[in-house]
């Protein structure tokens, strides 16, 4: 296992992380067709991933509505402190109107309820999962602020945040001398490459991490889903009816699996695997999520950090995915100032 540095911090994470979307929800009319895996099996996903050097586990308290995070922190039990332990704050956790959202009182309400259910006194790395419309962002930042100096969390992040939300954050904290986000969860993947446009900019401009999530589009990447709608029964798409809420276009993505296939055949690898390591080529990615039902899958996403892809891989896996440039980064491109090397 290979480790990135988390931001600007001095702390290493694993360059896979693990992801536990797929903890507990049986029953559950949404988590049931992710995952729904009982405590025996987490303990297994759990104790696996960490004996293979993954240091960084991502949950939430939606996920499951809160028994990811209870089976998680049941999982960990002495081990707690090997890992880099993030969860993620926003969505509703309740019947009422202010059982969601990103106000202080919110926000001190749903890290002491994800600090018993994930059996800890302290979170690493808290993430809000969104953005509030609503609540002033001081508002946010400064209850995270005093959550960072109680002790109860080491460091902030945020998830699904546009560019310049977080670069009003990043100003609003420097102005008040509060803690600042060091990562953003964002998702990324061959299929959806908006990222590029502005947040993997601003992110190497302001030594911001950058961690991702559905790496494989639900399944969709693993290339055992084909164009007739027909997908292999162990994935997530099947499970779901083949729905899927990340948006995407059709053809391209399908063009993008068959290059994907050609390129992992070349290695003798899965699709998966290729997808995966192309994402920790890329610049500013610190760590890729993978979530498991089964420990094979498991061992196959851990396996793409040790899978170094051909410059002939990449301009391939380039060229059948890259975005038009968008304006104003197109213009910036055409009209860049051309300096002469003294």
């Amino acid at each position: 296992m290979k480790y990135r540095q988390l931001g600007r911090t001095g702390v290493w994470v694993s360059e896979i992380a693990l992801g536990t979307m797929t903890f507990g929800g049986a029953g559950h009319p949404v988590f049931s067709t992710i995952g729904a895996l009982g405590q025996q099996d987490v303990d297994r996903v759990v104790g696996a991933a960490l004996d293979a050097g993954v240091n960084l586990v991502d949950t939430a308290d939606v996920y499951a509505d809160g028994e990811s995070e209870e089976l998680l922190g049941r999982a960990l039990g002495r081990r707690r402190r090997e890992v880099v332990l993030g969860t993620k704050l926003l969505a509703p956790m309740g019947p009422g109107p202010n059982d969601q959202g990103l106000t202080r009182l919110h926000i001190m309400r749903s890290l002491e309820d994800s600090l018993r259910r994930l059996g800890t006194d302290y979170i690493d790395l808290y993430q809000i999962h969104n953005y509030d419309r609503i609540t002033p962002l001081e508002e946010t930042l400064s209850a995270l602020d005093d959550a960072v100096r109680q002790g109860k969390v080491r460091y902030l992040g945020c998830s699904n945040l546009a560019a310049w939300q977080i670069s009003k954050a990043h100003g609003i904290s420097a102005r008040h001398n509060q803690a600042r986000f060091v990562a953003n969860q964002v998702h990324y993947s061959l299929v959806s490459r908006d990222v590029e446009r502005d947040l993997v900019p601003m992110a190497e401009d302001s030594g911001l991490s950058i961690t991702v999530w559905s790496p494989l589009v639900g399944g969709l990447l693993t290339g055992k889903f084909d164009r007739d709608g027909v997908a292999h029964p162990d994935t997530r798409r099947a499970r779901a009816g083949g729905e899927e809420f990340i948006p995407y276009d059709r053809e391209t993505a399908f063009k993008i699996v068959d290059v994907l296939r050609t390129v992992a055949a070349r290695h003798d690898v899965s699709p998966a695997r290729v997808a995966i390591a192309w994402l920790l080529a890329q610049r500013a990615v610190t760590s890729v999520i993978v979530g498991a039902r089964r420990l094979d899958q498991l061992a196959d996403n851990i396996a793409a950090g040790d899978l170094v892809l051909t410059d002939q891989d990449l301009a391939e896996l380039d060229d059948v995915s890259r975005q038009p440039p968008s304006y104003p980064n197109w213009i910036q491109d055409a009209f860049a100032p051309v300096r002469i090397p003294a």
